[in-house]
């Protein structure tokens, strides 16, 4: 019974990649140009991506390469703008455009192997994550290590993506993401002590989503806490009526 995983990833991966390209932006970013440099519209950019006012963070990125085309922190964030939009190809466009221009950059190579792994192209995308992980100059190694545990799990292999996310943590122990993955990854393996865990410190800094939610009320039930599994599934029919998760849980519930 385990929900559709697609969604919930992505949503996730929107989430990782979104922090880390706002920190390259504010870490990688030659604050000694001018505003004409371009960056300024980039800055903007990425934040009405944030907001989902993508029309507008479109405009301004365009503004941006025009300033300053062989700014790789641009196509980086062009890039995930189309995704955003399902372009996929212009997407892999412009994260090709901002490797070339700085392939040791390990946000580009972050966010261009996890895109790489999301199509299914392991063998091109862990290694881009590997280097990103592996660099001395990335002070946010968790979100590669991330990358790196989701892929994994795309690829069957549990184990390492457990190692992956457990190392993230080692890093940043309140890292959401991984704490979520860490949620499921421990009911799944029949830890469920451990999942419950995990989903208690993944709610002291995030709220819920359908899938822990999910995963929480199936792990009450393993434990024998059958009100407080009711309680969890009422919750998610009650907050996210329409997911997947909630369809799966109907019967259960009636």
């Amino acid at each position: 019974m385990r929900p559709d995983p697609a969604k919930k990833i992505k949503r996730l991966v929107i989430c990782l990649f979104t922090l880390a390209l706002t920190a390259c932006v504010s870490s990688t970013g030659n604050t000694t140009k001018s505003d004409d440099s371009g960056d300024v519209h980039l800055q903007l950019g990425v934040r009405y991506m944030n907001l989902n006012k993508l029309e507008v963070a479109k405009e301004n990125l365009q503004l941006a390469l025009k300033k300053d085309p062989d700014n790789a922190q641009v196509h980086n964030a062009m890039a995930f703008l189309y995704e955003k939009l399902n372009e996929n190809d212009k997407a892999r466009d412009e994260y090709e455009t901002a490797l070339d221009l700085t392939p040791d950059d390990w946000s580009v190579q972050n966010n261009f192997g996890r895109f790489l792994c999301d199509r299914g192209e392991f063998e091109q995308g862990m290694p881009l994550l590997t280097q990103a992980l592996s660099t001395q100059l990335n002070d946010k190694q968790w979100l590669a290590l991330t990358n790196a545990g989701r892929c994994q799990m795309a690829m069957h292999q549990q184990q390492k993506a457990k190692a992956y996310f457990r190392q993230a943590l080692l890093l940043n122990n309140s890292y959401a993401p991984a704490l979520l993955e860490m949620q499921e990854i421990s009911y799944q393996s029949g830890e469920y002590w451990a999942a419950k865990g995990y989903l208690q410190r993944y709610l002291s800094v995030a709220e819920h989503t359908s899938g822990t939610l999910w995963f929480a009320a199936q792990t009450e039930r393993a434990l024998g806490n059958a009100e407080l599994a009711k309680d969890y599934r009422n919750l998610l029919l009650e907050k996210f009526p329409l997911s997947n998760e909630a369809k799966r849980i109907k019967p259960v519930s009636q």
